[in-house]
């Protein structure tokens, strides 16, 4: 295998996807269930782009709100699907299926964890 120093081509348009569905779904959408702040945390495409997965983590303390945003994005996805075929030079749009992405609320409660523990140590 040849290392030329460029970006695999799937790479480059799972990052695409990344910041197109953020827009669409930011700004091109105008679903009134999107309330709560959110954000395309990583696109996974097939090799073929017959589908793609779409981590979405959904920013939000009342997790009620929380599962009506990301619900709402869920139903939006064949709209999503059709204005990213808009704006995506590739002859494939992939069929996107939206993921909860809650690796940042993980990361922020173990952040919690660990100086509650150092907190703990340090009275000793």
């Amino acid at each position: 295998m040849r290392r030329t120093g460029k970006v695999p081509r799937n790479d480059r348009l799972n990052g695409e996807f990344q910041k197109e569905i953020y827009d669409i779904i930011s700004r091109k959408l105008k679903n009134p269930l999107i309330t709560e702040m959110f954000s395309v945390v990583r696109v996974d495409a097939s090799k073929d782009l017959s589908y793609a997965k779409v981590y979405i983590s959904v920013y939000s303390t009342d997790p009620n709100k929380k599962d009506i945003t990301f619900k709402a994005i869920q139903a939006d996805a064949k709209k999503i699907r059709f204005e990213l075929a808009k704006v995506i030079r590739a002859r494939t749009v992939p069929e996107l299926n939206f993921v909860l992405d809650d690796s940042m609320e993980y990361g922020d409660k173990m952040d919690k964890l660990f100086k509650s523990i150092n907190q703990g140590e340090k009275r000793d």
